[in-house]
């Protein structure tokens, strides 16, 4: 595995230079977890002026909405959320200083904008590998928004979290590149 890059965070703008489109990662170190319901909250706190659950710049936000733990877990399966449902909060979050953001799927033309003008780069995770990623979480503490279950605000400490760049923050696109390769063979 030595073409796999470690990361540690935060995820500073040093960092994601290093980063481009198509790098295998492991990440450690704290991230935070949140859904759209919590995306949506966290916007509307930064519309009216309060403080959000935890401080964006340099932090990577990790789309998940884990099932409960079972006894002697830190956490239950933690597969990541469809990415797609955040695109309306995440260039407001971005803009605050995020600098990853870990899903899957599709981003909109909005969020690689932001991303590209403020710097961050787009994290993609193995759907229905959630059991195998849940394993790759050292500790999980909800912060913020109990009331939201699954979709609470999480703070995890993460060992080896395997992604992929999928957007890197000059917004080359894996999606893109690699769907244009195959058409020239």
């Amino acid at each position: 595995m030595s073409d796999v890059k470690r990361i540690e965070t935060p995820l500073t703008q040093e960092k994601l230079k290093t980063l481009k489109a198509g790098d295998n990662v492991l990440l450690s170190g704290v991230i935070y977890t949140g859904r759209d319901a919590a995306h949506k909250k966290m916007v509307e706190a930064l519309e009216q002026g309060l403080e959000l659950p935890f401080n964006m710049k340099d932090q990577v936000i990790y789309f998940v909405g884990p099932t409960p733990a079972k006894e002697g877990q830190v956490i239950g399966s933690a597969g990541p959320t469809t990415s797609g449902r955040m695109d309306a909060y995440s260039p407001k979050l971005i803009a605050q200083g995020l600098t990853g953001m870990i899903g899957k799927g599709l981003r909109s033309p909005e969020v690689i904008e932001a991303m590209k003008e403020h710097g961050a780069v787009y994290f993609g995770a193995i759907g229905g590998a959630g059991a195998l990623i849940a394993k790759r979480i050292v500790s999980a503490e909800v912060i913020s928004y109990p009331e939201l279950g699954p979709e609470a605000v999480r703070r995890l400490v993460v060992k080896d979290f395997p992604a992929i760049v999928i957007i890197d923050q000059e917004g080359t696109n894996l999606y893109e590149s690699g769907k244009a390769q195959y058409r020239t063979v």
